[in-house]
């Protein structure tokens, strides 16, 4: 396996606090000492002016493989992923059929290693159909690899049912993500239930629906001391919810996702579908919340709930389309926009939220970090080339993302996966890059 040198680059580990301009070398798939590099690498990459850091990790994204491959497949969600700088992905169970076996999470680590592109980590379904009824074998999905469980897209409603899903998940020492949401107080709702939604004439989703779930569910987290994971958070009480949780000691985590501390239901105006997401954009107050959220660590994740549809679903009338944009390849730009530009967060603190702190929620201790021995796993940002979003661009297989048109700043310049460059915006690179 060749030896990398990544020349000149600003390195930033925040698993070691480090923040410096220098090299970085890999060799056999693993991350080499700093220092230990020579002269004689096999490929040199040059850094300069750019910033390296360990590969980014999202730990939300439905991949639609198997049952829904006109939306995308695990290959194209792959690469997408390494496009926008990602190098892992935890994808969602809620597929046709759902990943609820051993052998539908195994088909999941199947596909990805033949795509040969970003790591898919596979999330197992909770319960089995994902009906929110009986819990799901989670010992057999995580001999199948799955690195966390949720029934995403279908609430676990039951109260027992979760408490339960808790305290098993425990013994495996995996966290339960959950989509907290009320159903019966969603049914029929298109976005954010307010003065736009009636002013619009659409049903409105009400912000209470996820914050009753959320306390509901820290409190069955208290009680089980079980891992907690609140997925795309957006209202401004269920952040608080999470850090008076966090105060407790209760081991409840929380991420949030650009369209949420960057949109708002405001956008609906435009009857424009790809506006159209669940949890809903909500108002400026609470993307004001998710953002001081994220800036004193309540909020310790970011990632996209990357959710593709073919052009034909969305160009449905709003109220029939489905819910959910693509995110993969624009998660760095959105985030650099609006929240590295305008000060609320540094680079090392974006960057702990996409690395160490995304790998230390699904356990995977070898990822996140440029330690000694880690996984060779490294992406490169050039965080100055100013570029339009352009949706026809984009890798994966579909192109519903509310961005599009945007002016912004900075992107994925490569991304290397176990020692090997898979991903280059560099023309020389091309032909090492495996097809």
């Amino acid at each position: 396996m060749a030896t990398i040198q990544i020349s000149g680059g600003r390195i930033i580990d925040p698993s070691q606090d480090l923040d410096f301009v220098g090299d970085l070398y890999l060799g056999r798939g693993r991350v080499l000492p700093f220092g230990a590099g020579g002269d004689d690498a096999d490929l040199v990459i040059d850094a300069r002016g750019m910033i390296v850091c360990p590969g980014l990790i999202d730990v939300h994204v439905h991949l639609r493989e198997p049952g829904n491959e006109e939306d995308e497949t695990i290959a194209t969600g792959a690469r997408a992923a390494l496009a926008g700088g990602l190098t892992s992905v935890a994808c969602m169970p809620n597929t046709r059929p759902a990943i609820d076996t051993q052998a539908a999470a195994e088909f999941v680590v199947l596909q990805a290693r033949r795509a040969r592109q970003a790591n898919v980590f596979p999330v197992g379904a909770v319960s089995k159909e994902r009906k929110g009824e009986e819990l799901a074998e989670l010992g057999q999905l995580v001999a199948g690899g799955a690195v966390a469980f949720t029934d995403d897209g279908a609430p676990v409603a039951s109260a027992a049912l979760m408490r339960t899903a808790l305290e098993y998940a425990r013994m495996f020492d995996r966290v339960v993500m959950q989509h907290c949401q009320v159903p019966e107080l969603t049914i029929g709702g298109v976005m954010n239930e307010g003065f736009e939604s009636m002013r619009l004439g659409l049903g409105g989703m009400p912000a209470a629906a996820e914050d009753i779930m959320v306390a509901r569910d820290i409190r069955l987290a208290e009680i089980t001391g079980g891992r907690l994971h609140i997925q795309h958070i957006s209202t401004a009480r269920s952040v608080e919810l999470v850090r008076e949780g966090q105060r407790r000691g209760v081991k409840v985590t929380a991420e949030a996702c650009p369209h949420h501390f960057s949109l708002t239901d405001e956008s609906l105006r435009s009857f424009d579908s790809n506006f159209k997401m669940n949890p809903p954009l909500r108002t400026w107050p609470d993307v004001e919340a998710v953002i001081e959220g994220l800036k004193d660590g309540t909020i310790e994740i970011l990632s996209t709930d990357h959710a593709p549809h073919a052009r034909e679903k969305k160009m449905r009338e709003i109220d029939l389309a489905p819910f959910g944009i693509v995110g993969l390849e624009t998660l760095l730009p959105i985030t650099i926009k609006c929240l590295i530009e305008p000060g609320h967060l540094s680079w090392p603190q974006v960057i702990r939220k996409l690395t160490w702190n995304a790998a230390a929620l699904l356990n995977l201790a070898s990822k996140g970090t440029f330690r000694a021995g880690a996984d060779a796993d490294v992406t490169i940002i050039d965080p100055n080339v100013r570029w339009t979003i352009d949706p026809a661009q984009f890798h994966s297989k579909s192109h519903n993302t509310p961005f599009g048109g945007w002016e912004v700043r900075g992107r994925a310049h490569a991304a290397i996966v176990s020692g090997e460059l898979r991903f280059s915006r560099d023309p020389s690179h091309q032909s090492l890059i495996p097809t």
